[in-house]
């Protein structure tokens, strides 16, 4: 597809609650360099700009995507202010990391106002579009989504989401406030085991952003995971793997929002284009 033509358009939109979104957004993860050589602060910026400019209103962030020498939220902040008025940043609280960047223990419910404050201030917001409470050990999120229904009461968040839960944690927040999306690590070759929780959540109307979706089981390591299936079908269309990739998730459900994130440009134009891949019946079997 000529590069004039790519927008994040090409997939389609989905609502989270009132706020409508295209179905390929941005993972902001990846800016920092996460944790590696410090990513190029120019370059990343003109990646956010760029990903603007091509039609994506959905960034995904988390305040504990730092590095010692970049923050997620601060690059945002510097690359897109004044924000555009289509434009859904989707945060995350639960867990936390100290200035040094070890992880700090699951915040406890009376917590989670200061680390929604936080991503207010890294972000320059009086509010937050989306917060995911992401849970971690939790036979119960109930607990901790009620804080967070409160903070939505109050006026500091517009809409409320889950992420790396069981099925059970959707029906327990459901019974105190709206979920509008569910993340968790989901791919051709990841969780599949998931497969009727994704549809379950399609059924409520909740989108489902899965996350390792290119990387596998690599997680925070980046790359595309190698698989067999996924590489012959890429050389078949003059693809990517990880176009291939983004386009089945997309193909799972018009519910699914994929969220690749990139500090490299041209990833992030082929990230885009994956978008107008469309794979066959006999190439989604193959990769059942």
């Amino acid at each position: 597809m000529p590069t004039n033509m790519i927008t994040a358009r090409s997939a389609g939109i989905y609502s989270l609650g009132d706020l409508t979104v295209n179905r390929i957004g941005f993972g902001a993860m990846r800016l920092t360099g996460n944790g590696g050589a410090a990513s190029d602060r120019a370059r990343v910026i003109g990646v956010l700009r760029r990903a603007i400019e091509l039609g994506v209103n959905h960034i995904d962030t988390a305040a504990f995507y730092f590095t010692p020498l970049r923050s997620a939220n601060e690059l945002i902040n510097t690359a897109l202010s004044p924000y555009a008025d289509d434009l859904v940043i989707t945060t995350k609280v639960g867990p936390g990391r100290d200035p040094s960047g070890e992880w700090l223990p699951l915040a406890r419910p009376d917590q989670l106002r200061g680390q929604v404050e936080e991503n207010l201030r890294q972000l320059g917001r009086d509010h937050l579009d989306v917060v995911n409470l992401r849970q971690h050990g939790l036979d119960s999120v109930a607990e901790h989504f009620g804080a967070l229904a409160n903070l939505r009461d109050a006026g500091l968040i517009r809409h409320l989401g889950l992420a790396n839960i069981r099925p059970q944690h959707l029906a327990q927040a459901q019974a105190i406030a709206p979920v509008v999306c569910v993340q968790n690590p989901y791919g051709v070759d990841t969780r599949r085991i998931h497969d009727q929780f994704v549809r379950t959540c399609g059924e409520q109307g909740v989108a489902f952003v899965p996350f390792f979706a290119i990387a596998g089981d690599k997680r925070e390591a980046g790359g595309v995971a190698a698989n067999a299936a996924v590489e012959a079908i890429a050389r078949t269309h003059g693809a990517t793997p990880a176009q291939v990739r983004i386009a089945w998730t997309l193909s799972r459900g018009p519910h699914l929002l994929a969220i690749p994130g990139t500090g490299n440009p041209d990833h992030l134009v082929e990230n885009l284009a994956a978008g107008a891949l469309s794979l066959s019946p006999d190439e989604l079997a193959t990769l059942e």
